[in-house]
Parts: C-alpha cells; sequence; structure tokens
C-alpha cells in the first residue's frame, strides 16, 4: 500500500508515536529497581524527530516532558550524526545543560537508518541516588551544586548496544545504592530500546519521506491549534505573584512573579520583579522554567492540543540570568520544584484575569520530596528510600479540587503503603485526609492529606524539601485559601517539635514523622455553594461543622447532620 502524507495519515501517526511513548514508559516502569519509578511513576519518555523537535510524548510527568527541548538541542549541538550509531544511548543530568536537578538522568537514542539520523527517543527519570551531600539527594539548603551529586555532561552510557564499563564504573564509585541506580539507568536504556525498535517499524511501513513530511504537518498542526486558541484571550498584559517560603538557608520569603503579554496569537511571557538568585537550592534552572510556563500556556489556552514542539512556537520566554529562574553556576538547584510550582500557580493567577473560566485555584504548590536513608540491620546494606507526597488540589469554575491528589506538572502516583513496608525498615501508621483543609467557595479546595512514618531503626537520615508552610494556597473569586503545610516529629508525644521544610536531620528507632501537606484554594462565593454538596462534606467528614457555620453560614445540627433552618 502507498501512504500519502495528509491529514488523516499524519493522525495515525501522531498516534502511533505516542504509543511508542507511552510503550517505552510502561517498559521502564516494569523493570525498573526503585520505587520513586516503578510505584510513584517519576519518569517520562518522549519521540523526537531528526532535528530534535518534540513529536510525541508519553502520559507522564509534563514537567519532564516539556524540559526535552533544551536538551535535545543540546545533544545535536554536541553530536554530529557521524558520532552517533544505532544501539547508542547518551545520559545526562547537567541542569546548566538543558537538565532539571541530579537525581534527574535524561537518556536518548538515535533512531539510525542506513546510516541516516531519523529520529531519536528519550527517557527521563528520578533516581533514589546519585551521590552528593545527602542520601537521595532531595535535601533542601544546599548551596552549590556539587554537594547535591554527581553531575553529567552528555556523554555515551551505552555504544553499540554495550554498556560503557568506564562510565559505569565511574557511577558505581559515586553513589549510595548502585544496584537500584544501575538497574535503573539499564531499564531507561531498554525503554529507549523499545523505542528506537517501534520506530524503525513505523518508518518500514510509511517510509521516510511520508514520515518526515506527516510530522512536519503535525508540528504546524499544534501551532495553528496554539495560534487559534490564543485569539480567543484578549490583548494585554496579566501579571500574577506567589512566593517560596525560603530558600533553606534563611527565614526570608522568596518573590517569584510572571508577566504574561499577550498580543495576537502570541504571548511573551518575563519574570521581571523575580527574586535574585538564592544560596539555597530552590534555585531553577530554565529547562524547568520552560516547562512550567508551557504547561500552564497550553492547559489553558487548548489543553487538548497534541503536545510537541510546535505547541510552543507561539511562546516566547524572557529570564533574566542571575534570577532564581535562571541561576548561575554554581547555584543549587535540588530543590528547584519549590520554584517551578510556583511559577505554575502565579501563572494560574494571572491568567485568571484574562480566562476566569478555565483556570483553578490555588494548589498546595510544591511536590514535597522526602528521602529516608540508613543500613539494613541484618544484611548492612545501604538502603535509601525517597516518598514524594501529592496534596490539595485547587478548586474549579464548575467542579470541586481532587482530594489529596497531585496537581500541576507533576501528577505522580501515590506509593502503596505495602510496597513502601516490604522494602524498607519503616511502618506507615496514618495515612488520611485532613477535613477542613480544601478551601471554602461555591467549590471546594480540595482536601490534603496526612501521611505518619514511623522509624524502625536507629540512625536513619532524613532529607527533604517541601514549601507552603507560610503562604497558603490561594482561593479565587471569593474562594478562600487553603490550609498550609507542616512537618511534625513525634506528634502527641513530650518528645513532639516542628521541623523546617527544608534541612537534613537523623532519625532514630521509634520516631514518627508526621508530613501534613497543603491543602488548596476554593473557587466562587462560599454562600453560592449547594447546600447538598456542603451537607454531603460534613457527613463524609470533609468539613466540619465549625467551618460549615463560619465559611459557608450554613447552621448543621450536630445530632441529625441535616442542616437547622431554625439557627440557621
Amino acid at each position: 500500500m502507498t501512504y500519502q502524507a495528509d491529514p488523516i495519515t499524519m493522525q495515525v501517526i501522531r498516534y502511533a508515536m505516542e504509543q511508542v511513548a507511552d510503550e517505552m514508559g510502561h517498559t521502564l516502569v516494569r523493570t525498573a529497581r526503585s520505587t520513586v519509578i516503578k510505584e510513584i511513576v517519576d519518569i517520562s519518555c518522549a519521540v523526537f524527530d531528526r532535528y530534535g523537535n518534540t513529536i510525541a510524548q508519553a502520559h507522564h510527568a509534563p514537567m519532564l516532558l516539556t524540559g526535552f527541548e533544551i536538551p535535545m538541542r543540546s545533544l545535536r549541538a554536541t553530536f554530529t550524526d557521524d558520532q552517533l550509531d544505532d544501539g547508542d544511548v547518551i545520559v545526562f543530568n547537567d541542569p546548566y545543560i538543558g537538565g532539571q536537578h541530579v537525581m534527574d538522568l535524561v537518556t536518548i537514542a538515535p533512531v539510525k537508518i542506513e546510516g541516516e539520523i531519523v529520529g531519536f527517543v528519550g527517557s527521563i527519570a528520578h533516581h533514589s541516588d546519585m551521590g552528593g551531600a545527602a542520601p537521595g539527594g532531595v535535601a533542601g539548603g544546599f548551596n552549590e551544586i556539587y554537594l547535591e551529586g554527581i553531575r553529567l555532561p552528555m556523554v555515551k552510557l551505552y555504544k553499540k548496544f554495550e554498556e560503557d564499563p568506564e562510565l559505569f564504573g565511574i557511577i558505581r564509585n559515586n553513589i549510595r545504592v548502585p544496584d537500584k541506580t544501575l538497574g535503573d539507568m539499564r531499564a531507561q536504556a531498554s525503554a529507549d530500546f523499545v523505542g528506537v525498535r517501534r520506530f524503525k517499524e513505523i518508518y518500514a511501513r510509511y517510509g521516510g519521506e511520508v514520515l518526515q513530511k506527516s510530522m512536519e504537518m503535525l508540528l504546524d498542526y499544534s501551532e495553528k491549534r496554539i495560534r487559534e486558541g490564543l485569539k480567543d484571550l484578549a490583548d494585554g498584559t496579566y501579571s500574577g505573584v506567589d512566593h517560596v517560603d525560603d530558600d533553606g538557608r534563611t527565614d526570608e520569603p522568596i518573590r517569584l512573579q510572571v508577566n504574561i503579554h499577550k498580543k495576537g496569537d502570541e504571548v511573551t511571557v518575563d519574570f521581571n520583579g523575580t527574586a535574585k538568585q538564592v544560596q539555597g537550592n530552590i534555585n531553577c534552572p530554565i529547562a524547568t522554567v520552560h516547562a512550567a510556563v508551557y504547561y500552564a500556556l497550553i492547559a489553558v489556552v487548548d489543553p487538548h492540543v497534541p503536545p510537541n514542539s510546535g505547541c510552543y512556537r507561539p511562546f516566547t520566554i524572557e529570564a533574566e540570568e542571575g534570577l532564581i529562574v535562571n541561576p548561575r553556576m554554581p547555584g543549587a538547584v535540588g530543590a528547584r520544584t519549590n520554584t517551578t510550582q510556583k511559577i505554575t500557580e502565579a501563572m494560574m493567577l494571572a491568567l485568571s484575569e484574562a480566562a476566569p473560566e478555565r483556570v483553578m485555584a490555588g494548589c498546595h504548590g510544591n511536590i514535597t520530596n522526602c528521602g529516608f536513608s540508613g543500613f539494613y540491620p541484618d544484611s548492612g546494606k545501604r538502603f535509601v528510600y525517597i516518598d514524594i507526597q501529592g496534596g490539595g488540589a485547587g478548586a474549579r469554575p464548575t467542579k470541586d479540587g481532587r482530594d489529596g491528589q497531585d496537581s500541576h506538572l507533576a501528577r505522580f502516583r501515590n506509593t502503596p503503603i505495602e510496597a513502601v513496608e516490604m522494602e524498607y525498615p519503616v511502618r506507615i501508621e496514618r495515612y488520611e485526609l485532613i477535613p477542613d483543609s480544601g478551601g471554602a467557595g461555591k467549590y471546594r479546595g480540595a482536601l490534603t492529606v496526612r501521611r505518619d512514618i514511623r522509624i524502625l531503626i536507629d540512625d536513619v537520615s532524613f532529607a527533604r524539601y517541601w514549601d507552603r508552610q507560610k503562604f497558603a494556597p490561594f482561593g479565587l473569586f471569593g474562594g478562600k485559601p487553603g490550609s498550609k503545610g507542616y512537618f511534625v516529629l513525634n506528634p502527641g508525644t513530650d518528645k513532639e517539635q516542628p521541623l523546617k521544610s527544608k534541612g537534613l536531620d537523623y532519625l532514630n528507632a521509634g520516631d514518627v514523622v508526621s508530613l501534613r501537606l497543603p491543602g488548596a484554594g476554593g473557587y466562587g462565593d462560599p454562600a453560592e455553594r449547594d447546600q447538598a454538596a456542603l451537607l454531603a462534606d460534613v457527613r463524609d467528614g470533609k468539613v466540619s461543622l465549625k467551618s460549615a457555620r463560619e465559611d459557608y453560614g450554613v447552621v448543621i445540627d450536630p445530632e441529625t447532620l441535616a442542616i437547622d433552618e431554625v439557627g440557621a
């Protein structure tokens, strides 16, 4: 059969490429060793054309997806076509050449047919440990990137399908859990090899000319949809401000401001008004900044557009070097998600003026990343347990927020209690929703979660970075803010004490860390909330009688749990 590069063939190839990316992701998750990959699914995969343009992305973390744009340009500038062979896998994690932070390893493999590069595939995954001063690499407050772990330039991990023993040896000597980390790296390579094979099958079916032309058409199609969507927004400048609580070294809040300049079918986003680079590691590398901006704009303008490089053509990002959103070496960036999430939150706040019916209220606004590490008493082997928590998702124009779920950019899964307790010397003693943590509104902000972790052995390091202890998730259009978050050590005992959101401590057997995540803001006037919905929340224990009375102005009989018309 002879195929033509027409709109129908273009869409068929689009979905075929998306299936390739998804199959790569499934391969990575099913062959990985660490819970952060196989349970939380802190990964993504993508397919690119021969120029490095993103053609298709797996349905995983958006923060990692759009973060491929700058790395692919770096790769094309680093290697010529004749330096890349079939079976090569390039690896890197340097935030200053397009990486995210050192814990996120990017692998990219060329698709080469008859000596010619016709495309690329790539994967990205968060690893359990990449060395550095803190096990798991998640401690806030470090002041140089050198403390955060081994930093790899673009170098070949595999050469013609064979591991590079020297590079594997260097990495092994610099990490705490080599069996897990190197196993996860091999899983990434396996995913890339699957992607290369599937790409070649599509090439064989449609031919190079039709495939290349269809990919060009797909990029143009996505660009056109974004430009058409932008025309529905009024021209103007829209600004939004949020704050990072602190940088882990001082208690000073850190301002983040986005300014969205929309004119016709184009948008420029700048960060004038944003704080300068700080000592602590909440600085955010430019690739992650692009991901946050692209994500917010696409979500508002056209959330169903095929996500590829064509989407980004109408967008320009201007970030002065030396700001927290474009730091200079050797600025530390390990906790950059504290800032990334605030970019998205500020974007939503700014766009609420231009498109109030398409945005959501403030979410928990950070990625709560904790790393526990010690030695198994029976074997003496090292373990590194990474746990990433969700929180409250903001209320929407027509719906409540999604209770206890992750929000913007990450979309990580819950780590099952059983999976944690089978692998690590900890016990999860509480995992529950927190009543009244969602901001009141016509539509209620989501409830957040509490997770209490008991340590079962002595001398366990506890590294973490998170945020929203000082600045609550915002409400919109009369909706009230969500709850702030906090960490508590040994709650309900005479040893109870609050913990800073960013840092590194050591725990012993019997210690309990209680993670109480931030909630989410409400949308619209609470007085307009449907009373049946409010009553259901009270009966489900999501909203207290006190909150119903004080926040919603509705009195509910504590005995019958019915609305008290007389008291109201």
